[in-house]
Order: structure tokens, then C-alpha cells, then sequence
């Protein structure tokens, strides 16, 4: 029921109980298509229709009713939900606004809209007059029912716990115990610990708080005890298998990323070698410079002066950026060739000859 003495109720002249809009983004933004699908949402909301229609609704409609269900619910998930968990995580800039949601909180944050969407749309059989507060009532449920849901696609364990037969093998230890309870609800995440397998310093400060060990409660005898749990459960291989390793195998591989300047680091694959580069280049210039001698030589130029000239700008002008990833050879550089070959008479007589055939032959 409607608590009159709720700050963000108000009662119109007509003497129902009316809420105000305590999210008043879903109300008042959007194109107006996009308001007449919330608006028909509300509607059929309000003759308790909304589950029915969506049920046997065409695609199209369906996509449209469950757009209008986002742009209702999206407000009170992030106030009722999305806000409080950033700030215990301590994502202060997180828990401002939508908009300065980092990556991983934000994916949350759509992964719990779409629960909330989704019990909205399945569940709204009766005459609801305030969507927002009815979908805030219950989305503490939709969002653990969401999560468990997306669990059990990832074949991890919805309600992780420790069954007896593991309680047994651990000797009933405590922090063993609550070990195991971690990892069985890591595996489950799709988040990965960056490089690591496990979120060791998270997992740290825990094992400090259960067993007040405060010297003990690093990374080598935290490993020592994952480990121990992990032989612990795979006494049971088929259990082990479909709890641990299949929902482990989901998630997403870590990119590892490297300073630029990181000259021992990974270098990035290359397609094609150096060599192929160069000959590219080269191509392209040769290209050029037969282009440019055939304008000159239409222009009446001497042929051997247009040979010699066009040559020694286009291939002779080289910064040598494209050799600045490579370590030096000893080699003259391709201009200082260039330079040696233009200085004998006869080699130019023969690279004239040469163009000037290229030139009558059309370029070929």
C-alpha cells in the first residue's frame, strides 16, 4: 500500500493518492515517439494489461514496451541499487550520475536494468498506478533473481555454498570454508582479476578479518590455501568440472597492454615483413617519378635532364621515418645509393635509356 506520509506522495484535488515523480527523468525526456511508448506503457499499466500485452505482442511492439520500460526503470535501479553499491566499493565519481559510470559498473548497472525490465514486463498483472514505486519495491528481488539467472547461463552455481562432502574434506575450518564460498562466487563473475586468476589482495584482506592473522594474510599463504581448496574439490571431478572449471572457462581473457616506450615488452604482429614495406614504397615512388618525367618530356624537357632530375627528387629526398623501427644496419641509406649511381655517366646513360622506355611503354 501507498504510505500518505511519504514525503514524495502528494494528494490531488480529487482525493486519490497520487505519487510525485521521485525520478522525473523517465517522464519527462525522450523523443516524442519514445513518450508515447512510455505513455502506453503506463496505460496498460494502469488497467493491469501490461504482462498480458506484452506476452502476445509482436516483436516490434514487444522491443517497443520494453524500450519504454528502460527509460522508466533505469532511474530508480541506479538510485535504489546501482548508487549504494558504488559508494561501499568506494567508486565515489561512479556514484554521481550514469554518465561517469566506469565500464565494468556500468555493464552492471544495464545487467540489473534488464532484470528489472524483465520483471516489469513479466509480472505487471495488475492495475499498477505508479510504475517507478512499483518497480522499486520489488527490485531488490528482480536484480537477485536477475543475478542468479545470469549465473546459472554461465553454469556456475546460483546460490553458491559449500556442500557437506567439501565442508568434510576442509576439516570444517572456518576461513576454508568461507574460501571456498568466494570461490565458487568468483567463478560465476565475469569480471576477471586482471592478469590473475583469483583477486588475491581482495581475498587477502577477508582472510585478515576472519582469522585476525594480520602477518599471515598475504598472497603466498593465500595461494597455498586456494590451492588446498581447490584439491579439496576436485575429490569430486564431475562436481569440480561443472561448478568450478566450466564457469571459470567464461570469462573474458584479460588484454594485456604495454608501454610504448617498453623496448623488452611483447612487440605487436606484423602482417607483412619490412622488405615487403619497402618494395610497396618503392613502387609507389617509381610510380611517381614516371608520371612526373612524362609531364616534363611532354613539355619538351631534355630527357636525359628530366631522367636525372625527377629521379634524384623522388628518390633521393627521403627523411628516413620509414626506417626509424628499425635497428641500423651499417648500410648506406637508399638516397646515398642513389647519389653513387647518378655520379657515373654511363650507369645514367643505361637508367634514361631505361625510363624512357618505361615512359614510350606507358608506364608498365
Amino acid at each position: 500500500m501507498t504510505n500518505v506520509d511519504d514525503p514524495t506522495v502528494r494528494r490531488p484535488s480529487g482525493g486519490a493518492v497520487e505519487a510525485t515523480a521521485p525520478w522525473p527523468a523517465a517522464r519527462t525526456t525522450g523523443k516524442p515517439c519514445a513518450r508515447r511508448a512510455v505513455d502506453e506503457l503506463r496505460d496498460l499499466a494502469r488497467r493491469g494489461e501490461l504482462a498480458k500485452a506484452v506476452a502476445s505482442a509482436t516483436p516490434e511492439i514487444r522491443a517497443r514496451l520494453s524500450g519504454a520500460a528502460y527509460a522508466i526503470v533505469w532511474p530508480v535501479v541506479f538510485a535504489r541499487v546501482t548508487r549504494p553499491m558504488e559508494r561501499r566499493r568506494g567508486h565515489w565519481l561512479c556514484a554521481n550520475s550514469v554518465e561517469q559510470l566506469a565500464d565494468d559498473c556500468l555493464d552492471r548497472h544495464h545487467d540489473d536494468v534488464e532484470s528489472v525490465v524483465s520483471d516489469l514486463l513479466t509480472n505487471a498483472k495488475v492495475p499498477i498506478v505508479d510504475v517507478e514505486r512499483w518497480s522499486s519495491a520489488r527490485v531488490t528481488a528482480a536484480t537477485v533473481d536477475g543475478h542468479r539467472r545470469r549465473r546459472g547461463r554461465r553454469g556456475a552455481l546460483q546460490r553458491p555454498r559449500v556442500p557437506a562432502w567439501l565442508a568434510a574434506e576442509l576439516g570444517g575450518d572456518p576461513w576454508l570454508t568461507e574460501l571456498a564460498v568466494q570461490i565458487l562466487t568468483w567463478v560465476g563473475v565475469p569480471t576477471t582479476a586482471g592478469t590473475q586468476v583469483w583477486p588475491l589482495d581482495s581475498w587477502a584482506l577477508r582472510r585478515e578479518a576472519a582469522t585476525g592473522d594480520l602477518t599471515g594474510s598475504d598472497s603466498p599463504v593465500l595461494s597455498v590455501e586456494i590451492e588446498r581448496v581447490l584439491t579439496a574439490m576436485r575429490r569430486r571431478p564431475q562436481w569440480y568440472a561443472d561448478y568450478v572449471e566450466r564457469p571459470l572457462g567464461h570469462k573474458c581473457a584479460p588484454v594485456l597492454t604495454v608501454a610504448a616506450d617498453d623496448a623488452a615488452g611483447p612487440r605487436p604482429l606484423v602482417v607483412i615483413g619490412s622488405h615487403e614495406r619497402d618494395e610497396a614504397r618503392l613502387a609507389d615512388l617509381a610510380a611517381a617519378a614516371v608520371e612526373l618525367i612524362s609531364q616534363r618530356l611532354g613539355r619538351g624537357a631534355d630527357p636525359a635532364d628530366a631522367v636525372v632530375e625527377v629521379l634524384g627528387v623522388v628518390f633521393g629526398a627521403g627523411t628516413g621515418s620509414e626506417r626509424m623501427d628499425r635497428t641500423p644496419d651499417g648500410g648506406p641509406a637508399p638516397e646515398e645509393r642513389l647519389s653513387v649511381l647518378l655520379a657515373d655517366d654511363r650507369t645514367v646513360r643505361r637508367i634514361v635509356d631505361e625510363v624512357l622506355r618505361i615512359v614510350a611503354d606507358g608506364g608498365k
